[in-house]
C-alpha cells in the first residue's frame, strides 16, 4: 500500500534505485523493476494519483509491453469498445462529421501485434500500474535536493504536508517527474525545441450526450468550440480548448456548455473540475547524468495531438529497465547505461517532430474547415482528410523505430538509421528493431517469450543451448524450420533478442566457433565475456 509520507526522524534508508513520480512512466518503471528484482521506492509529490484524465491512449506498442507485465486484459477491462478509437472532426458536438479517421491498431487488430491498444484515461490506467507491483511508494514526497557520491546519489525529500525532511541513498534515480521536472532543471540539463507552446483548459463534466455519440462512437470529437472526449464507458465527459483570457473570473459551466453549439437545446455542463495546463514541446540535450536518468515528460515533452507521449515514455521505462537490472546484477558493465540515451534520445526528436506535424495536420483540418463556412457558400457535408485514413499514420514510428547503439550488433552491415521511420511500418528481423511478431502456436507470439531474460530464437536449439553459458539470463525459444524461414534465417540459424523485445544480434546460419552467442552477450551488454561453458543450458527456461 502507498505510504502517507516520510515519517519524521526516519532513518536515512538505502534502495537501488529511487523512481520520482508517480504517473504512468514512473509506475510502469516501478512494475518493470520488481519483475527484475530490483528494490525500489518511488515518491510523487502529489497525495494521490492524479484525478484528471490526462492522457488518453495506450497503444500498440505500450499494449505489448503490458501484456508481458501480465497487465493487458486489466486495462482493456477498463478502457472502451475498440469502435472508440477514432477521431471525429465536427462544425458543433451535435453536427455530423466532416471528417473522420481511424486510430490504426486501436480501432480494431492489426496483423503486425499481438495487442491492440486501447482508449482509456490515464486515472483508470494509473490505479492498474500502482497494484501491479509491491515496491513502497510515498506520496506528498517531494525531491528536493540531490547529490552524487561514489557509487550512488543522495536525494533528499521532503513531506509536503509535514515539511519534514529525510534523505535516501539509491544507486540509481530515475526521473519520470514531468515537463516540470525538478531533477532536470537541478541537475542543469538543458531541453530543445519549441518549448511552452500555448496554455489549454481541461475541463471535466457530467452532461448526457448520448445521442450525440451513441451511433458514432470516438475517443475524440474536434470541434470549432475545443474538443470533447468521453471519459468512462459508464459516462463522464472532458472537454479542452486553449485557455480564454478571462479564465480566472471564467463560469465554466456556462463556458462548456456554450461550446455545445447552437441547437443544444438549453444543455448543461455539470463541472466536476476544471485544470489548467501547458502544452510543452521539447526534448532534454540528454537523459543521463551520472547516475541519474530521464525518462518520460522529464526527457521529453510531446504534444498531445496523436496521442504519443505518455506512450514514448513507457517505451522509455522498458529501454532502460532491463539495463539498470544488468548494471546492478553485474552482468552489464559499467557503461552499458549510455546506450539508453543512445537509443531513445533519437527516438525522443522523431516522435517530437511527428507529434508537432500532428498537431499542424488537425489544426489544418479546422482552418480549412473555417474558410469554407467562411466563403458564404454551405459547407460541403465531407471534407479530405490531409493524411492517411489511419489516425496520422504513425505505426511506422510506434512499432518500427530503429535503435543504433553498442547494445546492438550489426555483424558488418550498415546500422539502422533511427532517422529513416516512415510512417507505415514494414516488419525486419534486422538487428537494432523490435522483434516483428509471429504467432508461436494459438493465443502465442513470439513477442511472448521475451521477459526478465535474453531470448535466443533458433530452429536448432540443441546445438546453441551447448553455447549458452555466462552471468547473462537466457532463454532459449525453439522455432520450426518454416518459422525460422520467414525471419530470413536458415535452419541453424539464431536471433538474439533483448529483454526489451529488440534483436541484438543476428546469425542467419551456423556461426563459426563455440565462443559466438557469449562474445554477442558479453558486447551487447559492455561487459567482459565469460570462459568457456560447462555445460548446456535448460531448454525452454530463463535461467
Amino acid at each position: 500500500m502507498p505510504e502517507a509520507g516520510a515519517e519524521a526522524g526516519a532513518a536515512a534508508e538505502d534502495v537501488e534505485v529511487l523512481i520520482v513520480g508517480g504517473g504512468p512512466v514512473g509506475l510502469t518503471a516501478r512494475v518493470l523493476l520488481e519483475r527484475w528484482g530490483v528494490r525500489t521506492l518511488l515518491v510523487e509529490k502529489h497525495r494521490e494519483l492524479s484525478p484528471f484524465p490526462r492522457s488518453r491512449l495506450v497503444n500498440t506498442r505500450s499494449m505489448e509491453i503490458y501484456r508481458l507485465l501480465g497487465l493487458a486484459d486489466a486495462i482493456t477491462a477498463g478502457a472502451f469498445a475498440p469502435e472508440f478509437g477514432r477521431v471525429r472532426f465536427r462544425d458543433t458536438l451535435h453536427d455530423g462529421d466532416f471528417a473522420t479517421a481511424e486510430m490504426v491498431g486501436v480501432h480494431a487488430p492489426i496483423p503486425e501485434s499481438p495487442a491492440t491498444g486501447v482508449v482509456t484515461s490515464q486515472d483508470r490506467l494509473e490505479p492498474v500500474l500502482l497494484g501491479a507491483a509491491d515496491a513502497p511508494t510515498r506520496f506528498g514526497v517531494e525531491l528536493v535536493d540531490l547529490a552524487e557520491e561514489p557509487g550512488g546519489v543522495v536525494a533528499v525529500l521532503a513531506d509536503r504536508r509535514s515539511g519534514v525532511e529525510t534523505s535516501v541513498r539509491a544507486r540509481y534515480v530515475l526521473a519520470a517527474d514531468g515537463a516540470n521536472s525538478t531533477v532536470r532543471q537541478r541537475l542543469g540539463i538543458d531541453t530543445s525545441g519549441p518549448g511552452a507552446m500555448t496554455g489549454f483548459t481541461t475541463v471535466v463534466f457530467d452532461a448526457d450526450l448520448s445521442r450525440w455519440r451513441a451511433r458514432q462512437p470516438a475517443g475524440v470529437y474536434f470541434t470549432a468550440h475545443g474538443a470533447f472526449a468521453p471519459l468512462y464507458p459508464e459516462g463522464g465527459w472532458a472537454w479542452f480548448a486553449p485557455t480564454p483570457e478571462d479564465a480566472a473570473d471564467a463560469d465554466w459551466s456556462e463556458v462548456v456548455s456554450r461550446a455545445f453549439g447552437p441547437g443544444a437545446d438549453g444543455l448543461r455542463a455539470d463541472v466536476l473540475r476544471v485544470q489548467h495546463w501547458v502544452m510543452n514541446a521539447f526534448v532534454a540535450d540528454r537523459f543521463r547524468h551520472g547516475r541519474v536518468l530521464l525518462a518520460g515528460d522529464a526527457a521529453h515533452a510531446i504534444p498531445v495531438f496523436g496521442g504519443m507521449g505518455m506512450n514514448t515514455g513507457v517505451a522509455d521505462a522498458h529501454n532502460l529497465c532491463w539495463k539498470l537490472a544488468g548494471v546492478l546484477r553485474g552482468w552489464a558493465g559499467p557503461g552499458f547505461l549510455d546506450t539508453y540515451g543512445a537509443e531513445r534520445h533519437p527516438v525522443a526528436h522523431l516522435t517530437l517532430r511527428q507529434a508537432v506535424a500532428n498537431t499542424r495536420l488537425a489544426l489544418q483540418v479546422q482552418s480549412r474547415r473555417r474558410e469554407q463556412r467562411e466563403a458564404g457558400a454551405a459547407a460541403p457535408a465531407r471534407m479530405e482528410l490531409p493524411w492517411t485514413d489511419r489516425y496520422f499514420a504513425q505505426l511506422g514510428l510506434v512499432l518500427g523505430a530503429a535503435y543504433r547503439s553498442d547494445a546492438v550488433l550489426t555483424d558488418g552491415g550498415a546500422p539502422p538509421d533511427p532517422a529513416e521511420v516512415g510512417t507505415d511500418y514494414v516488419p525486419t528481423a534486422e538487428p537494432g528493431h523490435r522483434m516483428p511478431h509471429l504467432w508461436l502456436a494459438p493465443g502465442r507470439s513470439t513477442l511472448d517469450a521475451f521477459g526478465t531474460w535474453f531470448t535466443l530464437v533458433t530452429a536448432d536449439p540443441a546445438h546453441w543451448e551447448r553455447r549458452a553459458a555466462g552471468p547473462w539470463p537466457l532463454h532459449v525459444e525453439p522455432l520450426t524450420g518454416e518459422q525460422a524461414g520467414r525471419y530470413g534465417l536458415s535452419p541453424r540459424g539464431a536471433l538474439l533478442v533483448r529483454p526489451d523485445g529488440y534483436i541484438g544480434a543476428r546469425w542467419t546460419g551456423r556461426p563459426p566457433g563455440d565462443p559466438a552467442l557469449r562474445d554477442a552477450l558479453a558486447a551487447v551488454t559492455g561487459s567482459a565475456p565469460p570462459p568457456p561453458p560447462a555445460g548446456p543450458a535448460t531448454p525452454g527456461t530463463g535461467a
